[in-house]
């Protein structure tokens, strides 16, 4: 019994002071971390809408070509769906 009277004040106090701000201080660091990307993930975005921007590019240019070369190519063009194909 001397055990549970010596650990009484000690837990009240981790229970009232000590978790309270434990908790609070974790779930706002966790907040802060995934409100912001980080230094390489914003270069990796910006890498990617650079490739994105220049094929865009490319693909305006080819078909700009194929529309003078061949005026009814988009017509002729039949895909075949993903998946079958003549072997």
């Amino acid at each position: 019994m001397e055990f549970w009277k010596f650990m009484f004040v000690p837990t009240i106090l981790f229970l009232t002071v000590v978790a309270p701000i434990w908790i609070t201080m974790h779930y706002r660091s966790v907040n802060r971390s995934s409100r912001s990307l980080s230094q390489e993930d914003r270069g990796s975005i910006e890498h990617m809408l650079e490739t994105v921007d220049k094929l865009t590019d490319r693909i305006v240019s080819l078909e700009a070509i194929l529309d003078e070369d061949h005026a009814r190519w988009r017509q002729q063009v039949q895909r075949e769906p993903q998946g079958e194909s003549e072997e």
